[in-house]
């Protein structure tokens, strides 16, 4: 049974529990004030477990594993298409777009291009920098909301890889959340799960999706990938210091791409269905987005969010060394770092080039700061990403 921690102990359905969380242990993060030790407690205090036999032991064992991030890598498509581009399509203008989303340019998937190949690559390079073989990967998970299979995309990642040992590898769905949401689960299955090396990749073509007829949306989205290798090490060595994640599904009606049925002959669906079964062939809408609306849920809940992170794990504004936030727009990363009080020499942003590229956006940012030189190892950085569910949620990391 697992625990609101995603750590997993016996079920035990005749007792009653009384739960006790142990120092070190949150709900929506993992807590370790600078004088206390890093050990994490995995179970609860039940109340009878005197009376189990030892393989029911529910005294709490200690979780001495903590979690890194070691090797980091990103692709983008080659086809680039500017602001002058998009300005041939709809009304609008460099200026327009610029001034009011810091948007430039943007990469976008063409011809025989993939998203799976993208991400592979992405992969490859994080492999490469962390000097870890394929078959080493215990886990891959892909975090993305346009798969280019219906049932996920992270085994044939798996399987370009070439990890000969079969490792799990499955997707998350979380849109511009995803990359945050993959690392949480990742240090989720390394401390309670006995895992190693994760490779958590956030990867999106939102540009499928996009109704390039319409300026407000087609003008924001871009494709990428980006990757990050998270390795198991000493607890004292952790990495991940707190998160904070959460989600409302009453937004959902400012942000989303929903399924529509196609119209067909009524006697025989496009799908071969018949009579009183489902006669359409299901597709995606385009992204159909309130803009106003999604600013405002950012620029309010993004800081709070990253302040909850920040107290979980006993640092404030001033410990962080970068500010590293979904690249959606430039007046949202603006405000939350306004807000937490960041000067913008300590913000990271990449977003002129690529526009908004969903779950990559992140480790594409994050992944360009480390080939430059701007982010060392032992810099901590407070990281957080928003969007479409609506889903939210930072984590306090350090890199190396």
């Amino acid at each position: 049974m697992a625990n609101a921690s995603g750590f997993f102990s016996p079920s035990v359905p005749s007792l009653r529990r009384r739960v006790q969380p142990s120092i070190g242990l949150y709900r929506s993060g993992f807590c370790f004030p600078a004088k206390i030790s890093k050990r994490v407690f995995c179970s609860s205090t039940i109340e009878g477990a005197e009376k189990l036999s030892p393989s029911q032991s529910r005294v709490p064992r200690i979780v001495s594993k903590g979690c890194k991030l070691v090797g980091c890598g990103s692709a983008v498509p080659s086809l680039q298409i500017s602001n002058d581009d998009l300005a041939k399509i709809v009304e609008t203008s460099d200026e327009w777009i610029s001034v009011r989303t810091g948007i430039r340019n943007r990469r976008v998937l063409s011809g025989k291009d993939s998203l799976t190949a993208l991400a592979v690559e992405a992969a490859k390079r994080a492999l490469e920098m962390a000097q870890v073989d394929p078959d080493e990967v215990d886990l891959v998970l892909m975090c993305t909301s346009t798969p280019e299979d219906l049932f996920g995309s992270a085994p044939q990642i798996q399987k370009a890889l070439g990890c000969k040992k079969n490792p799990l590898a499955y997707d998350i769905t979380a849109a511009c959340s995803g990359f945050v949401l993959g690392l949480v689960s990742a240090a989720c299955h390394i401390r309670g799960g006995g895992f190693h090396n994760v490779l958590v990749i956030g990867a999106d073509a939102l540009s499928r999706y996009v109704d390039w007829t319409d300026r407000g949306t087609c003008i924001l989205f871009g494709d990428a990938a980006g990757a990050v290798l998270v390795q198991a090490c000493d607890s004292e060595q952790d990495g991940l210091f707190a998160f904070d994640l959460h989600s409302d599904g009453d937004g959902q009606r400012h942000l989303n791409a929903s399924m529509k049925n196609n119209e067909t002959d009524s006697t025989l669906g496009s799908n071969g269905s018949v009579l009183d079964v489902p006669q359409a062939r299901s597709s995606y809408s385009c992204i159909q987005m309130n803009g106003k609306e999604v600013f405002r849920f950012a620029v309010r809940c993004v800081p709070q969010s990253i302040e909850s992170a920040l107290e979980k794990a006993g640092l404030s504004g001033s410990n962080i060394d970068w500010l590293l936030l979904h690249q959606a727009n430039q007046r949202i990363i603006d405000a939350v770092a306004t807000r937490l009080e960041v000067p913008p020499e300590r913000v990271i942003s990449n977003l002129a080039q690529y526009g908004n590229t969903s779950a990559a956006s992140i480790p594409l940012a994050l992944d360009e700061a480390v080939r430059s030189g701007k982010v060392q190892s032992g810099h901590t950085i407070a990281t957080a990403g928003f969007g479409a569910g609506l889903t939210w949620g930072s984590a306090i990391v350090r890199w190396g």
